[in-house]
């Protein structure tokens, strides 16, 4: 067998496998409060600025609309957050967190650290962190650039 082929060889393979175990240890941590892993990640986005276009919550999040905009509907529905048309252009959808959107901000203050703590291991401690963030950042941008 060439060594092209062996699943141990593929980056895609090493990604996807951390992608799905670290989504994995935020279940626990979410599950309690109704959430799951993309909704938290809006949450982040609101969290950081509150009252966002649909489509600058998508960019953050690397998405479509049309992928967020289900998912922002369950939140609504849940009561986490509000969307409403935009005031100068009615077509934009603006979201804003509703005070239970915003009390999650304090109950899931220490997720960030818990996960944070679960990955630590031998090549990855707080040090390396920095360094880890720009090389998956580095091919996160290569892949969205590639048009």
């Amino acid at each position: 067998m060439k060594e092209q082929f062996r699943l141990n060889n593929q980056l895609c393979f090493r990604l996807y496998t951390a992608s799905r175990l670290i989504t994995q240890a935020y279940h626990p941590l979410l599950s309690g409060h109704g959430l799951t892993y993309p909704q938290y990640l809006v949450l982040l986005v609101l969290w950081e600025q509150d009252a966002q276009p649909v489509n600058d919550i998508a960019k953050r999040l690397k998405l479509e609309t049309n992928t967020i905009t289900p998912l922002l509907q369950r939140m609504e529905k849940a009561g986490l957050l509000l969307r409403r048309k935009g005031e100068t252009d009615a077509r934009q959808m603006i979201v804003s967190l509703t005070p239970q959107g915003k009390k999650l901000q304090k109950q899931l203050s220490g997720v960030p650290e818990t996960v944070g703590r679960s990955v630590l291991c031998e090549s990855v401690t707080p040090a390396t962190l920095p360094e880890l963030y720009r090389n998956l950042d580095d091919i996160i941008n290569k892949l969205s650039n590639k048009e």
